[in-house]
């Protein structure tokens, strides 16, 4: 028989990703609303708005969107992620690791939901890849 979690503790599983997911939903919310933000309503409107802003500024600016989206397609990634996880805990998969097939610690599951691969694994995949 296949190991695997308990369906009591993969609907505790599913609660703390629900939650993550809630959270991740919440920073994404407010990621968006710092790109949306305009500014200075007035900015653009004439000819000499180009100048209107400190060349410092304006790149300080840019750079802010910049990580900005990069957050926003981090946090989109991590959301993805636990979305696959709750596939997983539907399936009955969830904390099996993909290479070895032995249950992944309940420990590194509280911490790392979608994980896919035990410590172990992860370790020597890791090492392969350097």
């Amino acid at each position: 028989m296949a190991k695997k979690y308990s369906k009591v503790k993969l609907n505790k599983f599913r609660k703390s990703i629900l939650t993550k997911m809630d959270e991740v939903t919440r920073d994404m919310d407010e990621l968006k609303e710092g790109l949306l933000d305009k500014g200075n309503p007035k900015a653009g409107l004439s000819q000499d708005s180009v100048y209107s802003v400190h060349m410092a500024d304006a790149g300080s600016d840019s750079f802010e969107k910049e990580k900005n989206y990069m957050l926003m397609s981090r946090e989109s990634d991590y959301y993805n992620n636990l979305s696959l996880a709750l596939e997983r805990i539907d399936k009955e998969k969830f904390g099996v690791c993909n290479i070895c097939g032995e249950l992944i610690a309940e420990e590194r599951m509280i911490e790392v939901p979608n994980a896919t691969k035990c410590v172990e694994c992860k370790t020597k995949d890791k090492l392969n890849l350097t």
